[in-house]
């Protein structure tokens, strides 16, 4: 249960009433650029902020001394501003709140950008304030002045610059409807440090109370489009719902499996759609894309109907963009119009938030009778059924050491429900594969690809969730990337467990330089220079692991659950494992490396009957409708 917190202002409010005497207006008290920051930050219900002081930013530093002392806000101290930037990233993500973070100006600002551009990509609503130099010394190369707000313009949703004090509730109160509605994204809040430190009338905005012109998201879809979508799904046979992070973020989960349910359709989901559908139900295809399932990218080549929710035709998922889903019709439903028909032209295009479009779908279906027909497209789950047979995903067991999927696998049998972050790379690509999600539970890097984000992510998400597991699947590279984390994580407890799938590579760089590189390493090799984890976490004053055969795998992993504090496991796996199957660069999606054998071409294309016209699937010897023979 959300508890509103007070006010932060320590005098008392005065109410004036209009003429009418209906209306409360709060008197403007005299209170810093920095103060109406900090109040206005709590009456949008913030409770963390990740950041960390400079010289700019220390006015709001000040305020927020102040401000702690009351346990209005708690500010979590990271040990690098790019950790700042992912762990309210992290937070954003497991809540479906909007993230906060503060970095001081020049570095502290610049370190943040990593961190920004990783939530635009992947559409996460986050507030970034960073501190400047003073407004006079704007343009005069002052100490630790860069232009921040220059800078990031391509990788913000939205980005001010405060001249004023006075304009900071309003400000404020913009860039969280910016951030947290229509397509989400991050926005900046750049605060020069004598507006910080300036006196201004202060008259709180509450939450809600804006509407901004010319910025109107369409939320619901046109009903033509949505009608004819309907259309399409009851007159196909070979439906796939390609579901992305756009019905994560519009909390559509029950509607996409009450779709999926009434219509009988398999469901493949993106890299930031995973958890959008439960994984272990009998429609669930898994991810689809370069590393996904072999069954999900055969569908998606195969479908007549490829319904898009909230995904946005992504390189890694294509493949080949014109021999992807290339024999389907596409309805595209996304809340961003500039996504629909940009890398792939729909017949029925739907701009509108995916929850939305959903109910109103899934109403106009019972308002018009349309019923769950058990046995609808059942020679098509069949077909796929059978490539899940053919084409499993593979776990090794080597006699000599331990395959990383193993690891993975024992991790989810013993937290299944816990929330994952993971950082970038092949150990990322098994997560994916092989751990079953629930909504909001899966928090990884996919548009950017960063590397170094598992940590501090898995930060966000435990301090948001303290009493929930919170795990993350990393690498040897990847975790020497932010490493420095251990230290917020043994200042404050937050009780983050790090597992490290240890092959002494950059793994995925290795993979790629072995299949198209003609096995030159240049540069991809770790092992010189890894830290013994024991004596790392030791030294930061938390647990550390290490496992090297595949006996002390299961107990390990339990003793790793069990500890109360944040541990990080080293885990020595196979050297020289490859993340497949995978989809070379340029190929199409059938066309994968890594499966046990090359599929049959199967006959798909649906057979009409030359009596009364009606379509009948390829597999049948009579027509359906007259018994013709076919």
């Amino acid at each position: 249960m959300t508890v509103r917190l007070p006010s932060l202002t320590s005098l008392p409010q005065t109410e004036n009433h209009n003429q009418s005497g209906q209306s409360p207006v709060v008197a403007p008290k005299r209170v810093t650029g920095g103060f109406a920051l900090l109040d206005s930050l709590l009456r949008h219900e913030v409770e963390y902020i990740f950041g960390y002081p400079g010289g700019a930013i220390l006015p709001i530093y000040d305020d927020l001394y102040k401000v702690e002392s009351t346990g209005a806000i708690k500010h979590i101290l990271v040990r690098h501003e790019q950790g700042a930037a992912h762990a309210a990233d992290g937070y954003a993500r497991a809540t479906g709140k909007v993230g906060v973070c503060f970095g001081t100006s020049g570095p502290g600002a610049t370190n943040l950008v990593t961190g920004i551009a990783t939530a635009y990509m992947d559409s996460i609503p986050m507030i970034v304030v960073t501190g400047q130099v003073p407004r006079a010394a704007i343009g005069t190369d002052a100490f630790q002045e860069t232009d921040i707000y220059g800078i990031t313009l391509p990788i913000v949703k939205h980005s001010y610059v405060v001249r004023d004090p006075k304009n900071m509730a309003r400000i404020v109160a913009e860039a969280f409807h910016i951030a947290s509605t229509g397509r989400p994204g991050p926005v900046l809040i750049d605060v020069p440090k004598d507006v910080a430190l300036e006196e201004c009338d202060y008259v709180p905005v509450e939450p809600g109370s804006l509407k901004l012109r010319g910025y109107r998201p369409t939320v619901k879809g046109n009903p033509r489009q949505i009608n004819a979508a309907i259309q399409l799904i009851r007159n196909s046979h070979r439906p796939l719902l390609y579901v992305g992070g756009g019905a994560i973020a519009s909390n559509a989960h029950a509607e996409v499996k009450e779709l999926a349910e009434l219509f009988n359709i398999p469901v493949t989901t993106t890299l930031m759609g995973i958890g959008a559908f439960d994984e272990h139900h009998p429609l669930s295809v898994g991810m689809l894309g370069m590393h996904g399932t072999a069954y999900a990218n055969f569908a998606v080549t195969d479908c007549d109907l490829l319904i898009c929710v909230g995904a946005r035709f992504d390189d890694r998922v294509t493949g080949k963009l014109d021999e992807f889903a290339s024999h389907a019709k596409v309805i595209h439903i996304d809340i961003d119009p500039a996504e629909v028909g940009k890398n792939r032209v729909p017949e029925v295009p739907i701009v509108g938030d995916v929850r939305h479009v959903l109910v109103d779908l899934l109403r106009r279906c019972q308002e018009g009778g349309i019923k769950q027909i058990p046995h609808k497209n059942q020679e098509w789950l069949n077909l796929i059924n059978r490539w899940r047979q053919d084409y499993p995903l593979q776990v090794p067991q080597h006699p000599d050491s331990i395959s990383p999927q193993e690891v993975i696998v024992e991790i989810g049998r013993q937290a299944p429900n816990a929330f994952y972050t993971t950082d970038v790379g092949q150990h990322q690509m098994w997560a994916a594969q092989f751990l079953k999600n629930g909504p909001r539970r899966w928090i990884s890097s996919a548009g950017l690809g960063t590397m170094g984000f598992g940590v501090p992510a898995a930060m966000g998400a435990k301090v948001a969730f303290p009493d929930e597991e919170v795990i993350c699947i990393s690498g040897d590279a990847s975790f020497q990337m932010c490493l420095q984390e251990l230290g917020t994580l043994a200042q404050y407890g937050i009780n983050v467990k790090t597992v490290i799938l240890n092959n002494g590579w950059q793994g995925m760089v290795r993979q790629w330089q072995q299949a198209f590189y003609g096995e030159r390493y240049s540069c991809s090799n770790m092992e010189v220079g890894m830290p013994d984890i024991e004596y790392l976490t030791k030294a930061y004053g938390i647990k550390g692991m290490v496992i090297r055969s595949r006996d002390q795998l299961k107990d390990a992993i339990a003793e790793m659950l069990a500890h109360d504090g944040p541990v990080v496991v080293d885990v020595q796996v196979t050297r020289d494992e490859n993340c497949y199957p995978m989809v070379a660069p340029g190929k199409s999606n059938a066309q994968m490396i890594g499966l046990p054998m090359q599929p049959a071409k199967a006959r798909v294309e649906p057979i009409t009957c030359s009596n009364c016209g009606t379509t009948n699937h390829p597999t049948h010897k009579f027509c359906s409708e007259c018994g013709t023979k076919l």
